[in-house]
This record gives C-alpha cells, sequence and structure tokens, in this order.
C-alpha cells in the first residue's frame, strides 16, 4: 500500500506496480471523506491510512459500483456503522445486481465486474451539483451509466474515478491502452464517456485523481489530447 498527500487529498494506491487501484481520503475540518473502497482486502489499508491522518471517516462516496471499488464496502460498514454512504442515483440499482436500462439511455450492455451479495445499503442517493463536504458532485457517465466525480472545490482536485485512467498513459473511458487495457473494457458506453470528460475539463482543475494510475498536475492540455485521440477512434 501506498499513501500520497496532495494538500487536501491523500491517494491510497494498493497493488501499485501490478495492478494500481486508487482510493481517496479527502480531508475536512474535524473528518475525512472516502472516496471508492478498492478491493475486498483493501479495507485494514483504509482504515490503517486513516488512523495516520488522525481524523476519522464519515462518509463513504462511491464514484461507481464495480467490484474494484465497492469491494471492501461491507467490511468497512462494519467497522464504521456511523459512516454514511453515498452513490449517484443511477447507478444505485447496480450496486444490488438490476442492470436494467433506463428510458433514453444507450442501448449497450452494461459491463465490468460487480460485487455479488453485497449487504451494504446506500444512505444517501446523489446527483450531479450536490455536495458532500467540500465536494462538487459531477455526473460522469459512459464507464458505467450514472458514474460520477469529485471535484474539491478548495484545492481544485479532481477525483475521476473510472471516466479517466493515467495507468498504461491517459485514457478516456473506452478508450483500450495496451499496457492497461481493463478500464476500457468494463466501459458501457465510449460517447457517454466522452462527453462527460468534454465537461470535466471545463473546470479549473490543478490536480487530476483517477481510479487507477497516478495524479496528473494541471492536466488540461493532456486530457484534451486523450479527448482528441478517442474521438479519431469514434469516427
Amino acid at each position: 500500500m501506498r499513501l500520497i498527500q496532495f494538500e487536501t487529498v491523500y491517494q491510497i494506491t494498493f497493488m501499485p506496480r501490478i495492478f494500481p487501484v486508487n482510493c481517496y481520503l479527502v480531508e475536512e475540518t474535524d473528518d475525512l471523506t472516502l472516496i471508492d473502497t478498492g478491493l475486498n482486502f483493501c479495507w485494514k489499508g483504509i482504515l490503517h491510512a486513516a488512523s495516520a491522518i488522525g481524523k476519522p471517516i464519515a462518509r463513504i462516496a462511491l464514484t461507481h459500483p464495480h467490484a474494484d471499488h465497492i469491494g471492501s464496502l461491507d467490511k468497512l460498514k462494519e467497522q464504521l456503522p456511523q459512516a454514511v454512504v453515498y452513490i449517484s442515483e443511477r447507478d444505485s440499482s447496480l450496486m444490488y445486481g438490476d442492470f436494467t436500462l433506463k428510458k433514453g439511455e444507450p442501448k449497450f450492455p452494461v459491463r465490468g465486474g460487480f460485487k455479488k451479495n453485497l449487504q451494504t445499503r446506500a444512505d444517501l442517493l446523489v446527483s450531479d451539483g450536490d455536495f458532500i463536504k467540500s465536494l462538487r458532485v459531477i455526473s460522469a457517465p459512459g464507464h458505467t451509466p450514472g458514474s460520477i466525480a469529485f471535484y474539491d472545490i478548495r484545492s481544485r482536485i479532481l477525483i475521476a474515478g473510472d471516466a479517466l485512467q493515467t495507468r498504461g498513459g491517459l485514457a478516456v473511458a473506452g478508450d483500450t491502452r495496451i499496457l492497461f487495457p481493463f478500464p476500457a473494457v468494463a466501459t458501457w458506453h465510449k460517447k457517454s464517456a466522452v462527453r462527460s470528460v468534454e465537461r470535466l475539463n471545463e473546470l479549473d482543475i490543478q490536480l487530476l485523481a483517477v481510479g487507477h494510475g497516478k495524479v496528473l498536475k494541471t492536466p488540461g492540455p493532456q486530457i484534451e489530447r486523450a479527448l482528441q485521440r478517442i474521438r479519431e477512434k469514434l469516427r
């Protein structure tokens, strides 16, 4: 496990050399918000990181419900029964195995691995523009129908989940990077992902943090190049 601080955000990386999976602890005045829970063995490392920071985890916010992002949710909720769990309203059904597409959504199958027999229920469902303390919720469908990103309005750090990856090279969800193809394989709808990243790149992003890979500073021009790469493939 690797723990690195970037102002108000701590990146926790599991298996950094093999299959990097990132979770994030966002520091507030009195407590922490955990973004994503990693795989099913990650919970001890997450609790250790929070202990090292010296503040309790009060909230668990999920970018989307793939198994490598909610794998430790049940165990963490068992250890932190007071923690409030957030997910997008749209992806809440995916958490529990309902992959039915909603009216108006592109008719593409939902992809990726999901945790079976999840016991934890989301406490609050969020939508675009909501706030979780200092984090603004931004709708970012594409990787899943209801993927969301979180923008820290203090530090201007964007935690994008799997809307983007940096492992294997910066890429928009759905754009296969040979050295790390897994997010692309698990992506629901590429054109939706492109539109989402176009919108995300309108933000003043000082630091981009993703589900898989290292952070990028002032990433705007690099994101634009990644968008151009996938646009050319989709023509």
